[in-house]
């Protein structure tokens, strides 16, 4: 399957051409193969194995489930499998060649010793339904990664089970609902949430079947208070705030929200996609918050790309945690143990389960390992490092970018607007075209949507002066080439990709199949 190329050549060979001004016989870019689908290799009759003949019909107890037609895949020696495959990967960007300015919400450099770790026999061949006396290690590590999460956040609970980000925000939101319901408060119907929220809060709130109320934003890009408590009342179950916010700044009313929103008899639940920028700086317990799910993929070691795995656990205050979902993870007589049903004396008031099982054992795995290896101080200087980083970009662009709220320092992304493009005929999308042509990833672009034409970069704590100051002087140099009036160099970018611009949309919308099956007769009957 390829994505539809309507409006624009998306073929390497017609990049070629644009870029170099000949296009070559092959398609390739140098020694950058051009690549087909796999479906269209051919080699249909060829194995990577040789095989004696059959000589006779070899018994089955598949009966009438035998295959009766070819299998109608695609065959080919080893050595073309490997080359396909690497030349694919040679087509993606990967943080392992330059910085990735979508920074933690997607891709941050990974420790290899976290995945080595992750690997070890006795975390990755376990099954789920094995006796619970059988993994006590593996338990063990859970509830360390546990004390970890709990001691990080200042929180006394935690349910480990969320898979991600959205699904921990379900976790908080069911727990909140149970503790009103348990209250005798079912009555409350509503979730605010501030304009610039992540998409995931008010989508997660109207599933648990709230109605969503926005909360107006400050000039300076933080929730506006006085809007807020006049939204704030007896029909107002919960409050859901990203702190650090969207738009990279710390909410310094933190503690204000709190206060108005438990007086209005409401939740404080926190979006953490962004915390690490203040892990080992900030307990969000201390600030109020009763529940905040933990992305252990972007704070704490797995990559993200491609959308997976990810695991979301959520940390719960004193008066969420007794309805936290099963598993709940106790230590007694015998060791390690679940508490699986909400009959179980530690789960009485449980609202249910969130996953099948016990959550992403890789993934506490990485988490720990990155925990340990980092130590407390440690984690510390990853969030100081993360915000130092992202502030020197915003100091360093600000001259020739225009920042979306340019008073005081950032946290760990920086934010600029598109009104520094104006006049130029160059939009952000262009602008973000033509980086790929100096190597680097997009940053992440029109989001959020309070701020026109935005441009988030998030550069992590793992990139170094070096390469911060590689990816300015790129973003500098396009920069002084759209305001001087070079639109050649934005309007058809990328041109030295493998592939050219096309209509993301149609793509999306209107895949085309290019491959069909070949014809072929039936097997012989045995």
């Amino acid at each position: 399957m390829s994505m539809n190329n309507v409006g624009r050549p998306t073929r390497p060979e017609a990049a070629n051409d644009a870029a170099n001004g000949h296009e070559t016989l092959t398609g390739a870019r140098g020694l950058l193969q051009d690549e087909a689908l796999i479906f269209e290799l051919d080699g249909w009759n060829k194995t990577g194995v040789d095989l004696p003949p059959v000589t006779a019909a070899p018994s089955s107890d598949l009966n009438g489930l035998l295959r009766d037609a070819p299998i109608g895949l695609p065959g080919l020696s080893e050595p073309e499998t490997v080359r396909h495959y690497v030349r694919l990967s040679q087509k993606n960007h990967a943080i392992d060649l330059a910085l990735y300015p979508l920074g933690s919400c997607t891709m941050k450099h990974n420790p290899r010793l976290n995945e080595k770790m992750a690997r070890l026999p006795g975390f990755s061949d376990i099954h789920p339904l094995q006796p619970q006396s059988t993994v006590q290690g593996a338990l063990e590590l859970m509830d360390r990664l546990a004390h970890w999460l709990k001691t990080l956040t200042g929180m006394p609970a935690v349910a480990l089970t969320p898979k991600a980000g959205a699904h921990g925000e379900l976790c908080g939101l069911l727990a909140i609902r149970a503790a009103h319901e348990a209250a005798g408060n079912g009555h409350r119907k509503t979730v605010l949430a501030p304009t610039s929220a992540h998409g995931t809060n008010p989508a997660t709130a109207a599933f648990v079947g709230y109605t969503v109320v926005e909360i107006a934003q400050t000039e300076d890009g933080r929730v506006d208070l006085a809007d807020l408590e006049s939204k704030l009342g007896d029909h107002v179950a919960a409050i859901m705030v990203t702190n650090p916010n969207t738009c990279g700044l710390f909410e310094r009313d933190v503690v204000e929200i709190a206060r108005l929103t438990h007086a209005a008899g409401a939740y404080f639940y926190c979006d953490g996609a962004n915390f690490n920028a203040i892990v080992g700086r900030v307990r969000p317990g201390d600030l109020g918050v009763d529940a905040m799910h933990i992305n252990l993929h972007k704070t704490f070691s797995t990559p993200h790309g491609g959308g997976g795995p990810g695991a979301g656990p959520v940390v719960l205050s004193e008066a969420l945690a007794p309805f936290a979902p099963t598993p709940w993870l106790t230590h007694g007589d015998n060791g390690f143990e679940l508490a699986e049903h909400a009959g179980d004396d530690d789960a009485k008031t449980a609202f249910g389960r969130m996953s099948a099982f016990h959550g992403q054992m890789g993934m506490y795995v990485r988490a720990y390992a990155y925990m340990l290896s980092h130590g407390a101080d440690g984690l510390r200087q990853v969030a100081e490092d993360a915000v130092l980083n992202a502030n020197y970009i915003k100091a360093q662009l600000k001259d020739v970018m225009s920042p979306a709220f340019p008073e005081g320092p950032c946290m760990h992304e920086a934010l600029f607007d598109d009104s520094w493009l104006e006049g130029t005929g160059v939009t952000t999308l262009d602008f973000a075209k033509a980086m790929i042509d100096e190597g680097f990833h997009p940053m992440t672009m029109y989001f959020p949507l309070v701020v026109h034409g935005a441009m988030l970069i998030e550069p992590t704590e793992t990139e170094s002066k070096h390469e911060l100051d590689r990816f300015i002087a790129a973003l500098r140099a396009l920069a002084g080439a759209a305001k001087a009036g070079d639109t050649e160099r934005f309007k058809g970018a990328p041109f030295h990709a493998p592939l050219r611009r096309l209509d993301e949309t149609q793509a999306a919308r209107k895949p085309r199949l290019r491959w069909k099956p070949v014809a072929a007769a039936p097997l012989a009957a045995e």
